[in-house]
């Protein structure tokens, strides 16, 4: 799970960040952080639609490489 101090970091500085759910590269979600809470995350999509993703879900710049192994 994602920590209070990371989500703050991205929400702060506004970079945008890929949430990568399964093994499929097209089912990953990329935005900015909005908000948060002890289970789930809110994220802002590039179409101004908002998500709600679970806390557990890897999250990552969207600058780095996705990893394979998932």
């Amino acid at each position: 799970m994602i920590s209070d101090e990371q989500l703050d970091a991205y929400r702060i500085s506004g970079e945008r960040i890929r949430v990568v759910r399964d093994a499929l590269p097209s089912n990953d979600i990329r935005g900015i952080v909005l908000a948060w809470d002890e289970s789930q995350v809110m994220i802002r999509r590039p179409n101004k639609h908002v998500v709600k993703l679970d806390r557990n879900y890897l999250f990552q710049p969207v600058k780095e490489p996705r990893p394979d192994n998932i």
